[in-house]
């Protein structure tokens, strides 16, 4: 895929721009540019109501520690088994929860570090099951979401915020309906490009039919269709800024766990309409040769690995790729696991590997009414 030209040097000088005034800003030298990065990454939180009310011990464990700069949220903002907001549908559905997206909201404004927001499926792909109460139609969930999270196109949520590029504001002309995913967005930093994509775990990129009253499998078809075409040309724009800028390395971020074992069992949605989407991750990471991280949540526990390092191995079958040894990948861990952590990534482009992490306590016994 290639960018117009137009388009293609506004990303580049919206990427550029944005380093270059934040170094200025910072009074850095050429030397410091390539600073190390300190980001908090987690996910499916909060998932339920007293997660929610005790959400000021994740945002104060974050905001203590001084070097993060940067908090990535990676999907799901509530559980599978809890009602949807009934976005667009008067009078609301009687079982829905229209105030939580708000609220949620609000406690992004708490972190003092910009905010980084990719959508989850049960915000809004998952919204017609009878699991979430039958509680909202996706496509105005997601519209919803886009609307509140993604107000200000370009800019992060959080109290200092940031611009990034958004695929909402730089596009190929080629493809108009590309412009309706606000929420993919980019950046760079030290020498590394960010991208985030919308790709929903749980039902197989957002396969499984919609049910009942929402059941339109020509507007889920299209849907589908037109997000995973523009994720690959968001895909290949991050790869070729990346190569363009001889960026250090490459964060992509997802919600989807795209090797989940349980979507292959008995009764599982599959994994087979991300295959596209990782195939061409590997093939671009094989041709970038430096290191590459996928960060995303879905499936709630800690773990960390290199899917397609050994085409032969469980993950590496999964989807027949090439051998990708420069990948890495993290699932983070969910917030009903106790204990409750976040995952401190530490971004180094002056050292080989790049990357370190750990995992942060915040809190203990999540599911209990303590909380310490």
């Amino acid at each position: 895929m290639r960018l117009s030209l137009a388009t293609a040097a506004a990303l580049a000088g919206v990427l550029a721009s944005a380093v270059s005034l934040a170094d200025q800003n910072n009074h850095r030298d050429d030397s410091e540019s390539i600073r190390p990065l300190t980001l908090a990454v987690f996910g499916d939180w909060p998932y339920s109501q007293y997660l929610l009310d005790n959400a000021h011990l994740l945002t104060d464990s974050v905001n203590a520690d001084r070097n993060v700069s940067l908090v990535v949220h990676v999907g799901d903002l509530h559980s599978g088994s809890m009602p949807c907001t009934s976005a667009g549908i008067l009078p609301p559905i009687a079982t829905s929860n229209p105030g939580w997206n708000q609220d949620v909201f609000h406690q992004f404004q708490q972190f003092r570090d910009p905010v980084v927001y990719t959508p989850g499926d049960n915000e809004w792909a998952d919204c017609h099951k009878s699991k979430q109460f039958s509680s909202g139609a996706p496509l105005k969930e997601l519209a919803s979401v886009r609307a509140l999270f993604f107000a200000k196109p370009g800019t992060t949520l959080g109290r200092h915020e940031k611009r990034v590029v958004s695929q909402a504001e730089h596009f190929d002309d080629a493809f108009p309906a590309d412009s309706q995913l606000v929420e993919n967005v980019m950046w760079m930093d030290s020498k590394v490009v960010f991208v985030t994509l919308n790709i929903p775990g749980g039902s197989n990129d957002d396969t499984s039919g919609w049910s009942g009253i929402f059941a339109d499998p020509a507007a889920q078809t299209q849907e589908a269709s037109e997000r995973r075409a523009a994720n690959l040309r968001w895909l290949q724009a991050a790869f070729d800024e990346a190569r363009q800028e001889r960026a250090r390395a490459v964060v992509v971020i997802v919600q989807a766990d795209m090797w989940d074992p349980e979507a292959l069992a008995a009764g599982g949605a599959g994994l087979d309409q991300y295959t596209p989407f990782v195939t061409r991750l590997a093939d671009l990471s094989v041709h970038f040769g430096r290191p590459v991280l996928l960060l995303n949540g879905d499936t709630h526990l800690y773990h960390a690995d290199q899917p397609l390092a050994d085409p032969t191995s469980v993950t590496g079958l999964i989807h027949h790729t090439q051998a990708v040894p420069n990948l890495t990948r993290i699932v983070v861990q969910g917030s009903t696991n106790d204990p409750g952590e976040w995952l401190r990534l530490t971004i180094d482009p002056r050292t080989p590997k790049v990357f370190a992490w750990e995992n942060v306590v915040y809190c203990t016994s999540p599911s209990t009414s303590v909380c310490q």
